[in-house]
């Protein structure tokens, strides 16, 4: 019975040896909360830490609610647990209108760590005052221009999606924003101060925010149609296909959201028959991966996307593009997609619709396609041909002298 109570007693103080005290041994007051910003220049995250057991050291972390890596960064605390941090978004940029979730951390004087709760709130473009319009989860942003300005992006929004919605389902189980800036410049600016490239107009799929700049005046209602329903069927593709949405080529992307349009582009059709007459078309297989990067060969490529993509939608119909969307977020490759999608290969599909385009026959087409191979072999075997020809007439002047 000893040497049982012994070996008990050892195995106890082994195991409380080796065991780690809780790690959480106090909690953290956090009061105070705050954030304070202007869009583009820094972010000042504000607070009052404090804990029973003396805090010897404490951070804050915090990231874009999408982004994968975190910032740390050390903070100073007053006597009395205030504390303030500046970040420089000049220099270390974050998205407009991201979600920014960010908490504290202290390390206390006896080892242990402890954290607050996660906090968040919405970076958004304060330069300007915003006015919103709401329809359920539809909520359009506007800076200047009267109420009706307004009420006509958010028709436009509804429009759009009632649109989209005929190819793919519309998920609006979350919010979607539409902030239409006055002019070119300041989304211009928005977006590079967030990061991103200056576009005609930006979707941000995955927060569910579109970007367009429309001026208010005569042309507003025409404007809106067109590029608010051209963004927003872009975070509707997204909200459908998933990750996989990144897998779409450039051309079958940029052409569903073209056709979305309640109002099209009217010089789509002059730049398509110019190119067509001059055969300045762009291979398809060309804008799988992007555009050109200069302003008269991105025009052609949506003009050509979008008619492409309106040319399949005729043909195939909504399934067919709802196939060829899903076969490339399987993983296949540009030329790949559309033979699985509706059994034709990508250049086969391009030769049609260049008919389409030109009101040529297929055969007449592929015919002037196939010309320069037809050169190159004629080129290729008239020097064999010549040759032979002259070998039969030595032959024969061989036979005549005898």
């Amino acid at each position: 019975m000893q040497r049982t109570r012994a070996l008990f007693f050892l195995l106890a103080w082994i195991t409380f040896g080796f065991t780690r005290p809780p790690q959480v041994q106090s909690g953290l007051d956090v009061n105070n909360v705050g954030v304070v910003y202007n869009f583009g220049q820094q972010i000042t995250f504000r607070a009052r830490l404090t804990s029973s057991i003396p805090i010897t050291q404490a951070t804050i972390s915090f990231r874009e609610v999408n982004e994968q890596n975190t910032r740390v960064e050390p903070l100073a605390l007053a006597s009395d647990g205030t504390t303030a941090y500046q970040y420089d978004a000049s220099q270390n940029l974050i998205p407009p209108f991201a979600t920014i979730v960010f908490s504290f951390q202290a390390t206390l004087a006896n080892g242990g760590t402890v954290s607050s709760p996660t906090y968040n709130f919405r970076y958004d473009d304060n330069r300007f005052n915003w006015k919103t319009l709401t329809d359920g989860p539809i909520r359009a942003h506007w800076y200047e221009g009267d109420d009706a300005f307004g009420h006509a992006a958010l028709d436009a929004a509804r429009g759009g999606l009632q649109f989209v919605n005929q190819i793919v389902p519309v998920s609006l189980n979350s919010p979607l924003d539409v902030y239409v800036y006055a002019n070119a410049s300041d989304l211009q600016s928005a977006l590079q101060l967030g990061g991103r490239s200056w576009v005609a107009g930006h979707a941000d799929p995955t927060l569910g925010v579109v970007m367009v700049s429309v001026t208010p005046g005569d042309t507003q209602t025409i404007e809106l149609q067109r590029q608010i329903p051209h963004e927003l069927a872009h975070v509707m593709l997204y909200r459908n296909l998933g990750a996989g949405y990144n897998r779409l080529p450039v051309w079958l992307n940029e052409g569903i959201a073209s056709i979305a349009e309640l109002y099209p582009n009217p010089d789509y059709a002059s730049a398509l028959k110019a190119a067509s007459q001059n055969n300045t078309l762009l291979p398809f297989s060309d804008l799988c991966a992007s555009f050109p990067a200069d302003s008269g060969g991105a025009f052609l490529a949506y003009a050509e996307s979008e008619s492409f993509v309106r040319y399949l939608r005729d043909t195939y119909g909504n399934t067919g593009l709802v196939a060829l969307a899903k076969a490339y977020v399987d993983g296949l490759d540009c030329n790949l997609g559309t033979m699985r999608a509706v059994g034709v290969p990508l250049n086969v599909l391009e030769t049609r619709w260049r008919a389409y385009v030109s009101g040529e026959s297929v055969a007449s087409i592929a015919a002037f396609n196939l010309l320069p191979y037809v050169i190159f072999l004629g080129l290729t075997l008239i020097v064999p041909i010549w040759g032979a020809l002259d070998i039969l007439r030595e032959r024969r002047r061989n036979a005549r002298s005898k």
